[in-house]
This record gives structure tokens, sequence and C-alpha cells, in this order.
């Protein structure tokens, strides 16, 4: 029985994949049969199946690995023909080994082969799903489907979820490239004033609470709230915020981090070692470090 049949040009080449799904549907004790051949300058693949095994669970199988495939020859025939002049005219302030880079960001991100941030995980995710369901949807009303006009005629179809992931993409590169001249600024900042005191101890307990002494064991939290008040800084800032604030004003020469998997905020630890650097160090286990809970 004929369960699909693709019809595609010689610019692509996508049977490896095909010959896969043979292998993955036997495992789960259904035999398919590929059956290639070549008609003028066009490939057709069929897909067969027996009638004893056909079922609208294996079309459906088939139909989703199928889908998938087509996903992934989509998003190269758009970026070889559509993502340059998307980001130019879109991203136009970016400079030309931004938008390399960048490029590079979005095709990982678009082949699952690196995702981004928790926050806009879930936002692409969803709109890859929705592509492919879109490629799935006319699998699932036609049995025979010509893979270089599918992407000719449906790419409109697919290009608004995608360029939605690129501006995802692209929003968290500038993010990222802000934040890391951020820390880059701070980071010279550090290294050219004189350390104002030798030690700085952060003790994290098991809530997630931050208690910060010198090495003489004093409490210096306090110290730095002050210093905040003395420079018109909003008082209100985050505990993380005040903490960095005063790391920075006073330059430690040594900043030393207790229970560092209680912290509840995994950035605010990446930022001290990203701007203190060789000064950082992790505490394994002492007294400091087993403290349970800190109260004010």
């Amino acid at each position: 029985m004929l369960v699909l049949k693709l019809v595609y040009n010689d610019d692509l080449d996508f049977i490896r994949e095909i010959q896969d799904l043979r292998t993955i549907l036997k495992k789960k004790n259904i035999t398919i049969g590929v059956v290639e051949s070549v008609e003028l300058d066009s490939h057709i693949v069929k897909i067969l199946c027996d009638d004893d095994s056909y079922t609208e669970k294996v079309k459906d199988i088939i139909d989703l690995y199928i889908s998938n495939i087509l996903y992934k020859i989509v998003i190269d025939k758009y970026k070889e023909k559509e993502m340059f002049d998307f980001l130019i005219d879109n991203y136009f302030f970016l400079k030309q080994d931004e938008i390399i880079e960048v490029e590079e960001e979005i095709m990982k991100v678009l082949l699952c082969e690196e995702a981004l941030k928790c926050d806009s995980l879930i936002y692409c995710m969803n709109k890859m799903n929705s592509v492919v369901e879109k490629i799935k949807d006319c699998l699932e009303e036609n049995s025979e489907i010509n893979i270089n006009g599918f992407i000719r005629f449906r790419m409109r179809e697919l290009r608004e979820d995608i360029e939605n992931i690129i501006d995802k993409v692209v929003e968290n590169y500038m993010v990222e490239k802000e934040y890391k001249e951020f820390v880059k600024l701070l980071k010279y900042f550090v290294e050219i004033q004189e350390s104002k005191i030798d030690e700085v101890d952060i003790i994290i307990s098991e809530g997630g609470s931050y208690l910060l002494k010198d090495k003489l064991g004093n409490d210096i939290f306090n110290e730095f709230m002050k210093e905040l008040v003395e420079c018109r800084i909003d008082t209100d800032a985050k505990m993380e915020d005040i903490i960095i604030s005063g790391l920075i004003t006073n330059a430690p020469k040594s900043v030393i981090i207790h229970g560092e998997n209680n912290c509840l905020n995994k950035e605010f630890l990446e930022t001290i070692t990203n701007v203190f650097g060789e000064r950082v160090h992790f505490c394994k286990g002492c007294s400091l470090c087993n403290i349970k809970q800190i109260k004010f």
C-alpha cells in the first residue's frame, strides 16, 4: 500500500533520513518499503506499507517523521534564500561580523542544536512545532508531495513562525552582547582601582539568603548598604545588586563563595565570576558552608 510519494529535484538529498525511518519502525515491529526512482530531473521516493501492518497510527508516525525531515529542508532553504535579507532589513544596525555570528546562533536554535534561555525556550519550541504541524497537515491532506513546489508555494505560511523565532534569537543575542559589554566595563573598573578590603565571604544558606563577612568574620552587608546611600543609589535594589555593587566599589582581593549549590540565582554567581575572575573561589566545605538558615 502506498503511504506517501515524495518528488524532489537534484538539489535536495534526504534519502538517508528516510532509510533511517525504516530502521526506527522496524524496532516497533512495523515494516515499510522505500522505493527510489528517477524520472527526467525528478527523484521519486515511495513509502510503502503492507496492508496488514497499515493503521492510522502508522500513517501518523510516518507523517510526523517526514514532517521533521521537511522542516529541516525548509529551514535550510530559508537560510539560503531569505535569512540574510531579513536580517539586513530588520536589523540594519548589526555589523557584518555580528550578522554572521547571529546567523549561526539562529541556525543552532532552528535546528535544535542549541536551546535559548528558559524564558525564550518555550516560545521558540511552540513556533517550531507550529511549522512542523503545518507541514504535517499538508502530508495528511495529500499522499503525493512535490517538495520543491511545497517550499515554493507554502513558505509564506511558514515564514511568520520562522521569523518570530529569528526575532527572539536576535533579541537574546543583543541582551547577551550588552551584558558582556557591561561585564567588561565592570571588570576594567575593578582592575584599575585599589582594593579597599582583602576578603569578602559570601555565604548562601539553604533558603538562598545571603550573608556577607570579611576575613575577620564581621558582617559587612550594612557597610555595602551605607555606600549605596552615600552614592544616592536606590536602596530598594535587589540584594544581589547590592552585593555586586558593594564588591565593585570595594574591589576585594579575594571573593569566597560558600554554599554555591544553595544559590537560587545562578546569573548572580556568573556575573561575580565574570567580573572578578581569578579572585573568585568556591569553597567546597567549611563551617560557613554549613549555615542552614540566615536570620536577620
